[in-house]
């Protein structure tokens, strides 16, 4: 645990907590209120995610070759922050107003927006925090569980916020990203940082060239891992866009209470899981040194795996909460296992390229398609026959993707040798 004894590791992990308050602010309360206060449908909703994942496709290709050639430069983690500063006068005098005038107009500029704060901007933070780590001397998995409790924290105060006023959200989004500004003008990059991030000893290797980004797209094993992130990470996004409304809609169907109760016994499940998700991250590091990061990953997507069809074949309220929570588990072994994977089979200077294309793109390619489909789906077939399709593409993209990737445990670098002694 000697990431604790560093100063600007805490200074990194209250820049998860703040910026993933905002992700998940939006990702349990967002559909609650486009549904109920913007007036949108379950079609509609999904056209808003598509959109902002289509955004996303263009913007990270963009970003992650620029964030390798600015390797510790604060740039483009400033602009993030600026656009998310301004979500809460957006949403309440601009979009709320454009949404009630034209829902199809409304759900394209709200998506793009949300796409350069969280869909697109989201392979900045990571890819930024993750180059500092190994800059820092820090174990990136312990500074990303502050985005675990900022999930749990977010869930649990945001329900009494939403119930109180649905508005203040976003004043609660705006007041994170002042607070995320003022922390990234903390941190200062000492003079051999970089060199030390890009595992180099020279200033001149740290140059990528194009050459260096077309080797990327020969190997089989990239392919493969965002083949696997299209079955695993995409789905969690699209199997998660709308289980709220599911949830509270099985709520009040099973006789339990008003809509309203069950999205507040909803926010408190959240919560929970974030909570133990947390705790799970504390100790995922060394696990995962242990088994290497490709298991992981599939770990994680036969979890999933499980979620969903266990919420197609088993959809009361009792197990729909146990199904949620067993997110606890998945989310760290995700989390780690990808950064990991990243670092230890590809070129370490080529890391926010690698994650924005192999993770970030990838994800959004499959989420771009997969959540309209899935919102017609769920307008068609109803929920649990949707569920029921979405566990049977996560079963078959997975095995897919893992079968073309290569072991990471053969390619453990020295430093990856310290790090599971420090773990």
């Amino acid at each position: 645990m000697k990431s604790l004894k560093k100063p600007v590791f805490w200074n990194f992990g209250l820049l998860y907590f703040f910026y993933f308050a905002v992700w998940q602010l939006w990702a349990t309360f967002g559909p609650m209120w486009l549904q109920d206060t913007a007036g949108m449908n379950a079609t509609h909703i999904g056209t808003l995610n598509t959109v902002a994942a289509l955004a996303a496709l263009v913007l990270q290709p963009l970003f992650g070759p620029l964030q390798d050639r600015l390797a510790l430069k604060k740039n483009l983690f400033y602009f993030v922050v600026c656009c998310i500063l301004f979500l809460g006068p957006l949403f309440v005098w601009v979009f709320l107003p454009l949404i009630h005038a034209n829902e199809v107009l409304g759900a394209v500029i709200v998506g793009i927006y949300l796409s350069l704060c969280l869909n697109g901007g989201v392979g900045i933070i990571e890819a930024y925090n993750e180059r500092s780590s190994r800059a820092y001397d820090f174990e990136y998995g312990h500074a990303r569980l502050f985005g675990s409790l900022a999930g749990a924290t977010a869930s649990f105060v945001g329900g009494y916020m939403y119930a109180s006023n649905p508005e203040s959200i976003f004043w609660g989004m705006t007041f994170c990203g002042a607070v995320l500004i003022v922390l990234i003008s903390l941190v200062r990059v000492p003079k051999d940082a970089v060199e030390k991030a890009e595992g180099v000893t020279d200033e001149k290797q740290v140059e990528v060239t194009k050459a260096d980004f077309a080797k990327i797209f020969k190997d089989r094993s990239f392919w493969g891992f965002a083949i696997l992130i299209i079955g695993s990470a995409t789905m969690y996004d699209v199997f998660d866009q709308q289980f709220a409304n599911y949830f509270s809609g099985m709520y009040v169907q099973q006789k339990l209470g008003t809509l309203a109760q069950g999205e507040a016994l909803f926010a408190q499940v959240v919560s929970i899981q974030i909570l133990l998700e947390a705790a799970f991250m504390l100790i995922m590091p060394m696990l995962i040194n242990k088994i290497g990061a490709k298991t992981g990953l599939i770990i994680y997507g036969s979890i999933l795996f499980v979620r969903v069809l266990g919420c197609a074949f088993i959809p009361n309220i009792g197990m729909l909460i146990f199904w949620r929570l067993l997110a606890s588990l998945e989310m760290p072994f995700m989390l780690v296992s990808v950064m990991k994977y990243i670092t230890r089979v590809f070129d370490k200077r080529l890391s926010a390229t690698v994650y924005m294309y192999g993770f970030g793109t990838a994800k959004q390619i499959g989420v771009s398609i997969f959540s309209i489909v899935m919102g017609a789906l769920i307008t068609g077939i109803t929920f649990k026959h949707a569920y029921l399709v979405l566990a049977i593409v996560i079963a078959v993209l997975v095995c897919v993707g893992a079968l073309l990737m290569r072991s990471d445990t053969k390619a453990v670098t020295p430093s990856d040798s310290k790090e599971q002694v420090a773990a």
